[in-house]
């Protein structure tokens, strides 16, 4: 079993922004303007879809796996020596269109989650594939999860208290949900035992659809940290690695936890 108090701290930025829509160039460039504000940090978040804003046009706006953004993640990863996430419009090479979140690492490795749970709401289901596997990265001994917004409703995509350390949100998730985003976020830190780390973007999108932001970042008792409210910025927290491990040793709900198995 890890020693989870031996990890050092986990120093972490989230980028709460607008989003230009359907134009990666000035989002890129925008992005460009905000990073240097996030250096020193281990681990830099930005918003789900972030170079085109939540939308539907997947055949017009998906690039491939290699593509302008993962190029731009890792010459910033590398640039800033830390880890930089966030989800785009990716075409796979089976010929999907996948909300896939790709994890940038200094060394040049570009890491990725796709999408689960699909917002039929909005018709994702159907300009979409869905993703059918749970990722675990790691970063400095620390056991991070990823999952992109709408994966929030559903616990038991999150569940795995005795390996993850924080679970990590990007989202384009509208103000007229913004209870529902304030309400199970915190629930899933405490179910889970772990640190939450959330991004949402802020302003108005193509379509018309407000987002009022709240990217926040929540202790193992569901506390918070950091709330960037409707704020344009980059934000960052420290995550203490000793806190965690001694709230779980005082609080072991984990042991208790139910076992399940995913049927796709």
């Amino acid at each position: 079993m890890r020693d989870l108090s031996a990890l050092p701290n986990l120093n972490v930025a989230l980028i709460q922004t607008t989003l230009a829509w359907h134009d990666r160039r000035a989002n890129l460039e925008h992005f460009d303007t905000l990073l240097e504000q996030a250096r020193g940090a281990d681990l830099i978040i930005l918003p789900e879809m972030f170079t085109t804003g939540f939308s539907m046009e997947s055949e017009t706006l998906a690039e491939p796996e290699k593509g302008p953004a993962s190029k731009w993640l890792k010459d910033q990863a590398a640039k800033l020596e830390a880890v930089i996430t966030g989800s785009v419009i990716v075409q796979a090479a089976d010929g999907s269109h996948r909300n896939r979140l790709l994890w940038a690492r200094p060394d040049g490795e570009v890491l990725h989650y796709d999408k689960r749970h699909l917002f039929r709401m909005a018709g994702e289901h159907n300009h979409y594939t869905p993703g059918d596997q749970q990722v675990l990265f790691e970063l400095k001994g620390w056991r991070i999860r990823p999952l992109i917004c709408y994966d929030l409703r559903f616990p038991a995509w999150s569940r795995d208290a005795e390996d993850t350390d924080l679970l990590l949100y990007t989202a384009n998730w509208p103000g007229a949900r913004r209870h529902h985003w304030n309400r199970l976020l915190p629930a899933r830190a405490i179910e889970n035992l772990c640190y939450v780390a959330a991004v949402n973007r802020i302003g108005t999108d193509g379509k018309g659809f407000a987002y009022t932001g709240d990217s926040q970042v929540l202790d193992f008792q569901g506390e918070t940290l950091l709330s960037a409210g409707e704020a344009d910025g980059v934000f960052t927290v420290c995550l203490s690695a000793a806190d965690l491990a001694a709230y779980r040793t005082r609080f072991p709900a984990n042991l208790d936890a139910d076992r399940f198995e995913f049927i796709y």
